[in-house]
């Protein structure tokens, strides 16, 4: 445990130290890319479609969520009639993705876009100063992506946020101002509270949500006669530990800025050990899911939709509970521990703080790869990004004011799952812009109702874990050793505990 807790502070020192440094980085110019248009820039549209008069073929590497063959969406389909770029879609499945990116970036044979690949800060400087990723800057700047610079020109805190330490932006993020969540939130099955009366009163601190948790197991909340519930039920914890840790103070499950700007590693927070504990005692009551690290996140779902599971995290509670949207069963009210303080959460800073889209040095269009991508950087592609050309999951009533409705989903399924099929919009990290106009028309009374939840449970007590901001290569390669003892410490002291 000294060297654990000599490695944390050293990190701390130097995660400190991160908070010093400007996130636009220098003006210098050490992008290795050539600074010259490319041969094909004369025959790019800058504004409309299709972007290129003669087909092009351009090769795309992102991850897969396994819904549908990204050749046959109607998304991808369509978007190559309208742009006349053809993609050559290189999938990797997206639980092994990371692997296969590393190995591509290690091969030097590259795909000519990076597309929803989880570029880290720590990939953009470093494959950015290798040469590897082109500086993209110069194609924003030049007038292939007249949205994107749109929304940088408003919000140059966004610009800063994108650009590393040498001056360059080398990835695209997803941007969206009026963000709260950072992932989903925790929803409580409200067929168990209405049975022991607490619909009205939900639990407000770490001991009265574990008190209802017992009830749940001990007193047959679903009512079947069979010990079958899952008080609290998980993929990994993963899907929980960042709402979680928020009990106890702590915003983020990495690095993190308190109320007083001071940063955090929480596993060498006092904290920290707190959070573990009441995990430990819920497991070993079985109040938490026993197949929590090897179940897949279907499993989960399956379990609430046979109405066993009383708290869980996902985007919204009918993905897990199934059935229609519903207001029956609210989002949890983060719980108080016995830190002063407490509870907080860790709000969605307005843009991802992961790339979405590069493009690689060996690509021939680099104008043509720009304006492809800047099309998910307004209101009408994100529409059709989202949900599809026109005409098959919702119409404009008013093209002018981006009025839009819902058709009816085809063979009535549920639109959510209909909508992974065509789109790959679905499940992964994707570049692009939202706003809540974006939606003029599709909003219904469940999605007032979740802002409504989201405004008077989590918004009063949310704040940005960490600033956006990037590492020089030296500052990454010291980082990186401190890292490796770090984390294999902490993952082997996760793996000892069966929780």
């Amino acid at each position: 445990m000294t060297n654990y807790r000599k490695t944390g502070l050293m990190l701390l020192c130097l995660s400190m130290s991160i908070s010093i440094f400007t996130a636009c980085g220098s003006s210098s110019d050490k992008g290795t890319a050539s600074t010259e248009s490319s041969d094909t820039a004369a025959e790019v549209h800058k504004t409309g479609f299709p972007i290129v008069d003669n087909p092009i073929e351009l090769s795309i590497m992102a991850p897969d969520v396994g819904r549908q063959d990204w050749n046959k969406m109607p998304v991808i389909q369509e978007y190559e009639k309208m742009t006349n770029i053809k993609l050559k879609i290189q999938n990797a499945p997206q639980d092994s993705f990371e692997t296969k990116k590393n190995l591509v970036f290690a091969s030097g044979t590259l795909p000519d876009i990076f597309y929803a690949a989880d570029l880290k800060g720590s990939d953009q400087v470093t494959y950015g100063s290798q040469g590897l990723l082109l500086p993209l800057e110069k194609y924003i700047d030049e007038g292939y992506a007249p949205n994107l610079k749109k929304i940088l020109d408003a919000n140059p805190d966004i610009r800063k946020s994108m650009t590393t330490p040498d001056g360059h932006i080398y990835a695209l993020r997803n941007i969206q101002p009026s963000a709260v969540w950072y992932r989903g939130p925790m929803w409580y099955n409200g067929k168990f509270l209405k049975k022991f009366g607490m619909e009205n009163k939900l639990p407000q601190t770490t001991e009265e949500l574990y008190n209802y948790l017992k009830k749940v197991k001990e007193e047959d909340a679903n009512g079947n006669g069979k010990d079958d519930e899952v008080p609290l039920s998980s993929v990994k914890l993963d899907d929980l530990r960042m709402f979680f840790l928020g009990f106890w103070g702590m915003y983020n499950e990495d690095i993190y800025v308190d109320k007083e700007n001071k940063v955090h590693f929480p596993q060498a927070e006092p904290a920290y050990k707190e959070y573990l504990t009441f995990l430990n005692r819920l497991w070993n009551e079985n109040l938490l899911d026993h197949e929590t690290f090897s179940q897949t996140d279907e499993q989960k779902k399956a379990k609430g939709k046979n109405n066993q599971v009383a708290l869980f995290s996902d985007y919204f509670p009918y993905f897990t509970l199934g059935g229609e949207p519903s207001e029956d069963n609210p989002m949890m009210q983060p719980v108080s521990s016995d830190i002063a303080g407490t509870p907080v959460y860790g709000k969605h800073p307005g843009i991802n703080t992961i790339g979405g889209f590069a493009i690689s040095n060996t690509n021939p269009n680099p104008e043509a790869s720009m304006r492809w991508i800047d099309y998910q950087f307004s209101e009408e592609g994100y529409s059709f990004w989202a949900y599809g050309p026109e005409g098959t999951l919702f119409k404009y009533k008013d093209k002018a004011t981006g009025e839009k409705e819902w058709l009816p989903v085809p063979d009535g399924t549920d639109r959510e799952e209909y909508r992974g099929t065509i789109t790959p919009n679905y499940g992964i990290n994707t570049p692009g812009s939202y706003e809540n106009s974006y939606v003029l028309g599709l909003r219904t009374s469940f999605d007032d109702w979740i802002d409504k939840e989201t405004a008077t449970k989590l918004t009063p007590i949310a704040k940005a874990p960490f600033p956006s901001v990037f590492l020089t290569v030296d500052q990454q390669t010291e980082i990186k050793t401190l890292r490796s003892d770090l984390d294999k410490y902490v993952n082997q002291f996760h793996k000892s505990n069966p929780w």
